[in-house]
This record gives structure tokens, C-alpha cells and sequence, in this order.
């Protein structure tokens, strides 16, 4: 059945999302707050700083008001920074008129509280004013998804029926959705993914080869897990899609700006110049920094995460970091 879906963010992946939509029938348009960029993709029906190569289907509108974009919509889709999720959520919430299932695609913690995306969500958008919240997550480049790429993620939300919703919203032949009831898990692998393919980046600008990455792919998702189910996660999710089928992908992939950050760093640029040239977002920076602070308060041992952040914030040289984790005291695989 036909839907009235609004993208809230023309990002790289919100364009793609948008387009997923727009190919499988449903009635979209798509907010930002650059006016040139909404104009660009009105008229020329492309997103050129985010996906040069897209042609945007034309039945996509773009909007400059939030009201104008949100209008007797079914679903409104945030795919927007988290820095700016709660910004957004409230201007939504000023606009809104109706009571549209919530869905989000963003990945990170926010700074100073450490809350996921949904929590924001929830606590700046009145119950009257969604239906619900869902989180939508899993190994996903919006590079490849806007080339039909086969891609499969997840939709997550305690009330399983608007997970299936949204799984109804968006399957097709390229682009495969499964369900997930634990809203925490997905979020928090989400998130501290991020985090991993930094140190998986730099392990590769230092020089060192796939027994380093695996290593540090391997030993991540146990710190990702860690955290995860101390907040209260499904430890099974961490070996799905949400988890470790995106730990692969953002950390084995050159369309990862978390990845790319990190490699340059390990080649010894400064991480002010990386996250000036980048152009995009960084989510794992601002996320490790969380991630590292919510370790600290609940006395979680993350030695990976405290090591990126001791090279983002405290200037610590990459290669040493590298060496102090590895002659860290012994451990048993399966300490938890």
C-alpha cells in the first residue's frame, strides 16, 4: 500500500533511503536546512556532494519547511547527525500535526548523556505526536545501495508490529529487511561500531595487515557486547547484522569515513585536518568520546575504545597506543 513517508535529512544515506521508498511506490519527500541543496535536487534531480552519481527519482520532492515536509504523513524518517537529532526532533515536534511512526537511521551516542537516538527521540517528541519509535540499522553503505547493491539490515522496535512495518516499507528485490525487538542492542552496535573501525583504520595507515585487523575486529565486538548488555542488550544481537555484519563493513571498507579517519591517523595526520578535508560527519569521534565517558560510569573495561580516545583527545601517538594494548596483562578469551 501506497505510504506518505517524510526523510528528514539529505545526507548521503537519507538520499539513498529516500530513493529505496520512492523505487518501491511510496509517496516521499525530503527536508534539510540548505535551501541550494533542496533546490539541487528539485531541479536537477541530484545530491552531488554526497552521491555524485545518483539520479534522484523525480517523484521525490524536496522541502524547506519541516511543516510543509511532515503533512499527513504516515512515517518520518530522521537520518540526520546525532549532534542534530535533538534539534530536529524538536522542531518536528513544534510542526507536527498528526501521529506518524517514528523511524530512525542514525548511528551514534549523543554527548554529555550518552543517551541512544531513540531516548532522545522519546523524550522531545510527545507520545501524541508518534506512534512509535523504530530503529533502522545494519551493514549499509548508501554508495552501494544506491546502485541496487544486494544490502540487508535490520528494524528494530519493542513493539514488533511497527518493525514490520517498516520492513514492509522498504523490501525489494536489492534491499532486505529483518526485525528486531531489541532496541538496545541495534542502537548500541550501531553506535560503538564506529569506534572499532577507527582503530581499524589506523591499524592499516600504521602498516599492519589482516592479522591486526581481525584482531582488532574480533576483540571490538566483545568490547561492543560488553557495554551492549550491561545497558541492557540481547547479547544475540551482537552476532547479527546490527552488530557484527556492521563491524565487518565499516571497518573493511574505503566508503567508511570512520574507516578513512582512521587511517589517516595512523599515517600521522592530525585529526583536526582529517575532519576538515573529510566534508562528511564523523560519527565515531564524538562517539568514542561518549562511549569512553558511559565505560568510565559503569566501570565497563573497553581498552580499545579508551585508546582511540586517548589518541583523539589526549594526542597519544597511534603506534603506541597499538603496543600498549597488545602488552596489556593476559586474559582469558571468554573474560567477559
Amino acid at each position: 500500500m501506497k505510504q506518505k513517508i517524510a526523510v528528514l535529512g539529505p545526507g548521503s544515506w537519507g538520499t539513498a533511503l529516500a530513493q529505496v521508498l520512492a523505487e518501491n511506490g511510496h509517496d516521499v519527500r525530503i527536508w534539510g536546512n540548505n535551501p541550494k541543496q533542496i533546490d539541487e535536487i528539485n531541479e536537477y534531480h541530484t545530491n552531488k556532494h554526497y552521491l555524485p552519481d545518483l539520479v534522484i527519482p523525480e517523484s521525490i520532492k524536496g522541502t524547506k519547511t519541516m511543516a510543509e515536509c511532515i503533512k499527513d504523513v504516515d512515517a518520518v524518517l530522521f537520518v540526520v547527525p546525532t549532534k542534530a537529532m535533538r534539534a530536529v526532533a524538536r522542531e518536528f515536534a513544534a510542526a507536527a500535526e498528526n501521529q506518524p511512526l517514528i523511524i530512525h537511521a542514525s548511528k551514534g551516542l549523543e554527548q554529555g548523556t550518552h543517551k541512544r537516538i531513540s531516548e532522545v527521540l522519546m523524550e522531545e517528541i510527545p507520545a501524541d505526536k508518534r506512534k512509535g519509535i523504530v530503529v533502522l540499522s545494519g551493514p549499509s553503505h548508501a554508495e552501494e545501495v544506491a546502485v541496487h547493491d544486494i544490502t540487508t539490515i535490520t528494524a528494530a522496535s519493542e513493539i514488533i508490529e511497527n518493525a514490520v512495518y517498516v520492513q514492509k516499507l522498504f523490501m525489494n528485490s536489492y534491499f532486505r529487511i529483518y526485525t528486531n525487538k531489541d532496541v538496545i542492542g541495534v542502537e548500541t552496535g550501531a553506535a560503538l561500531k564506529n569506534i572499532i573501525a577507527l582503530g581499524a583504520g589506523a591499524i592499516h595507515g600504521l602498516g599492519f595487515g589482516d592479522n591486526a585487523k581481525a584482531a582488532i575486529m574480533t576483540r571490538g565486538l566483545a568490547e561492543i557486547s560488553r557495554l551492549g548488555v550491561a545497558m541492557g542488550a540481547n547479547p544475540m544481537t551482537f552476532i547479527g547484522l546490527s552488530g557484527v555484519g556492521d563491524l565487518i563493513v565499516t571497518c573493511t571498507s574505503i566508503h567508511s569515513r570512520n574507516w578513512r579517519a582512521g587511517n589517516l591517523l595512523g599515517k600521522g595526520h592530525s585529526l583536526d585536518e582529517i575532519l576538515e578535508n573529510m566534508g562528511m560527519i564523523v560519527e565515531g569521534v564524538s562517539t568514542t568520546k561518549a562511549a569512553y565517558e558511559l565505560a568510565e560510569q559503569m566501570n565497563i573495561d573497553m581498552p580499545i575504545t579508551t585508546a582511540i580516545y586517548q589518541v583523539l583527545y589526549e594526542q597519544k601517538e597511534v603506534k603506541q597506543a597499538a603496543k600498549e594494548i597488545m602488552l596489556r596483562d593476559g586474559k582469558t578469551e571468554s573474560e567477559f
